[in-house]
């Protein structure tokens, strides 16, 4: 069975969303690229990308990205050829086509923690970005392997956190932290 990795860009007090659901928050704090849109990639992001063998959306991130990756510069964005080549999977029940550049990605239906169980055991190491309401029923599955944090340097208040409600303890070990320019700092956990 593979690996499923979750990864998510939070605040300081650890929301994933502002309380309308936006994500704003962090998009000013990122330290702009060479076109001056924020960026999150750098070495460590591109060494984690080329392992992963498929990515996996929830419908509202699916959306964000298909808007943005496929037409992205990869001497800007490093990680976008990576990307743009894996296979990429959208679970919804809602969504009737689901283009990324010239191409399609696949629309898996029903239960999104069965059909990530699936991918978990055809492929070696499946991403998760954001897609919250879908992380929230890989969690409550117990299907997370890995947890990736961006810490973003900035509190809101109140939003939307980046786990279920009802999740309750769930032990991690760290495995790695590191300071990014801006004042990020990524956290990669182990989920035990």
């Amino acid at each position: 069975m593979g690996r499923l990795i979750v990864e998510q860009v939070v605040t300081v007090d650890g929301y994933a969303a502002d309380p309308d659901g936006g994500i704003g928050f962090f998009e000013a704090l990122i330290p702009p690229g060479d076109d001056g849109e924020p960026q999150l990639n750098d070495a460590e992001q591109l060494d984690y990308v080329s392992q992963a063998d498929a990515i996996l959306f929830g419908a509202t991130t699916y959306r964000m990205f298909a808007d943005y990756w496929p037409g992205i510069d990869p001497a800007v964005e490093h990680v976008g050829e990576i990307v743009n080549r894996l296979p990429k999977f959208v679970v919804s029940n809602t969504l009737t086509d689901a283009p990324w550049g010239d191409g399609r990605i696949e629309i898996l239906r029903g239960d999104g923690a069965e059909q990530a169980a699936a991918l978990k055991e055809r492929f070696g190491t499946v991403i998760v970005w954001g897609s919250l309401v879908l992380t929230d029923a890989l969690f409550a599955a117990g299907l997370v392997d890995e947890l990736h944090l961006r810490v973003v340097p900035t509190l809101i208040g109140a939003g939307r956190s980046f786990t279920p409600g009802g999740l309750g303890d769930r032990s991690l070990e760290l495995d790695r932290a590191a300071q990014r320019p801006g004042g990020v700092v990524s956290l990669r956990y182990r989920v035990r």
